[in-house]
C-alpha cells in the first residue's frame, strides 16, 4: 500500500515538472523568459529525469537480487 502511494506521488511530481518545462518553453518563445533562465529550468528538468531513471533502475536491480530463488532442494 505504501509503495502505491509513493508511485502516485512520483507520477504527480514528474507530471508537474513536465508542465513547468512546457510553461517555461512557452515563456521563452513569447519573450517572457530569457534564454539563460530557460537553460536553468531545462537543466533542472533533465537532471530530475536522470535521477528518477537512476532510482528506478536501482530499485529494479535491487528487487531482482532480493527475489527468492526457485525451489532448490
Amino acid at each position: 500500500m505504501a509503495r502505491e502511494k509513493v508511485d502516485a506521488l512520483l507520477a504527480k511530481w514528474t507530471s508537474r515538472k513536465l508542465m513547468v518545462f512546457f510553461i517555461s518553453a512557452f515563456a521563452l518563445f513569447t519573450g517572457k523568459l530569457d534564454g539563460d533562465n530557460w537553460v536553468v529550468v531545462s537543466t533542472a528538468y533533465i537532471g530530475g529525469e536522470v535521477i528518477l531513471d537512476a532510482v528506478t533502475r536501482l530499485k529494479g536491480a535491487k528487487s531482482k537480487s532480493e527475489a527468492p530463488e526457485n525451489n532448490k532442494i
